[in-house]
């Protein structure tokens, strides 16, 4: 295994060659005498470490490091000075140094371990970065999948309120993602380096869920035997996301209008307020607006959680969407189970576009994972698809539309879309209107397919 790379800068021979000698055994150890012949290795090599003098020829050694800081790949970078002082020391962190030794009491033991720990400083930010970049993968704006045009407003509305405080209300039905839509709001905001706390509010009786947001105090009621931080402190900094929020009652109701009003808070049974830096992020599959008018959820506090609504639309209502998203499913499970399934045969993909989807995207997730595992070729057929789903399948005709059809086993996503939408024109004679309506897609996105397969002529 190589040794890590040591560039030593300093302006005196003796000080290079001494330094060369103490840490050779440990690193690939080059030499530079000024700051000029430092940044040319430093621009031709990659060093894992650059310890330098802060009085060197032409340019201070606090100038090189932030040079240095500016490469695609920089080194760890120990400032040496004979000129100690607190000033120096902030001011060359404050540059970009990652620790500081006076050279009048420099030991060399002290000295490697303090290069060690930088070094392990940088492999651990390093690794942050690289789940950092996971987690935007997973939970960024690529995974919300849709190009309708429902679907494309709502995610420019995600990515325009996102860095802001304000608090959003996500609607929809239950299965549509809205715990989705909350996380890459969470991830696209300023506050990802902090938690995200998710709390199912349904799970929880009402007594449970107060001491599961605010805490409790030892002693506060029968079996709190200790103190407990709520998610409300955990979230610190960030951001909680308050799922199925129309379940919660009157009493716990009014103690988050408070916190919306003034940020503060209770553990139970404590007279102490807390406060908290916390985003709210709601969602529901209620209409809150009604259950306001029958009395069952506060009006002052819909309009506190409702000033940015993000309305998620059901499955049904954006079925143009449905081909790209079992596409995306497919490669998933197809991945994750090691199965040589690539696509759906056309019969598969009407059956996907005739159903209703009550369940929505959740329900969609779990027929292609379902398909997936027990398909037998390289493609999905509706025999692979749940009941439910391949019973809405229409009888068998001999139309040649239908031959066409459902002939071909080999076609994949794209052209089985393209020979749905012939049949479709075909049995509405032409009548793009209602077409688009058999195909449950809107008029604009039948004529942008049209364009798209060429088939314009029809």
């Amino acid at each position: 295994m190589n040794s890590p790379m040591l560039l030593i800068v300093d302006d005196e021979k003796s000080t290079r060659d001494g330094l060369r000698a103490a840490l050779e055994d440990k690193y690939d150890v080059y030499l530079a005498e000024d700051a000029a012949s430092a940044m040319d290795l430093l621009e031709k090599e990659h060093f894992a470490v650059m310890l330098t003098d802060f009085r060197l020829p032409n340019e201070d050694g606090m100038k090189l490091i932030k040079r240095a800081k500016s490469l695609s790949r920089p080194p760890v970078c120990i400032l040496m000075t004979a000129y100690g002082s607190e000033e120096l020391a902030t001011e060359a962190m404050r540059q970009g140094a990652d620790d500081y030794i006076p050279k009048g009491r420099l030991q060399i033991p002290e000295l490697e371990m303090r290069i060690g720990r930088a070094l392990r400083h940088q492999e651990l930010e390093a690794e942050n970065s690289s789940l950092r970049r996971a987690v935007d993968s997973k939970f960024g704006l690529q995974n919300l999948i849709g190009e309708s045009k429902v679907m494309k407003d709502l995610l420019e509305t995600v990515e325009q309120v996102a860095g802001s405080k304000t608090t959003v209300l996500i609607l929809g039905e239950s299965g549509t993602g809205k715990e989705l839509i909350a996380k890459a709001l969470h991830q696209l905001s300023p506050r990802n380096r902090h938690p995200l706390m998710v709390v199912h509010c349904a799970a929880l009786p009402a007594a449970l869920l107060e001491s599961e947001l605010f805490g409790h105090e030892k002693g506060a009621f029968t079996g709190a035997h200790e103190r407990r931080v709520g998610r409300f402190e955990q979230a610190q900094g960030g951001t909680i996301f308050l799922d199925e929020i129309g379940e919660i009652d009157q009493n716990i109701q009014v103690k988050l209008l408070r916190f919306l009003g003034e940020r503060t808070f209770e553990r139970v049974g404590s007279n102490r307020t807390q406060t908290a830096d916390v985003r709210i992020l709601a969602a529901t599959n209620r209409d809150l607006a009604t259950e306001v008018r029958n009395g069952r959820f506060r009006e002052d506090l819909y309009y506190r959680l409702n000033v940015v609504p993000i309305k998620l639309p059901p499955l049904r209502d954006r079925k143009e969407d449905i081909p790209l998203m079992a596409h995306a499913f497919l490669k998933e499970y197809a991945k994750e189970n090691d199965k040589p399934v690539v696509d759906y045969t056309v019969d598969a993909v009407e059956a996907l576009l005739k159903y209703s989807w009550p369940g929505n995207v959740r329900e969609l997730r779990a027929a292609v994972e379902r398909a997936v595992l027990l398909c037998r070729t390289d493609r999905i057929s509706p025999r692979d698809l749940p009941e439910t789903i391949r019973n809405l399948q229409p009888p068998a005709t001999h139309s040649p539309a239908a031959e066409t059809a459902s002939a071909p086993s080999n076609l994949t996503l794209k052209d089985a879309e393209k020979q749905l939408i012939i049949r479709a024109l075909n049995e509405a004679n032409g009548n793009r209107t209602r077409a688009a309506e058999k195909l449950g897609m809107s008029r604009r996105t039948l004529h942008r397919k049209l364009h798209t397969y060429q088939l314009e002529h029809l």
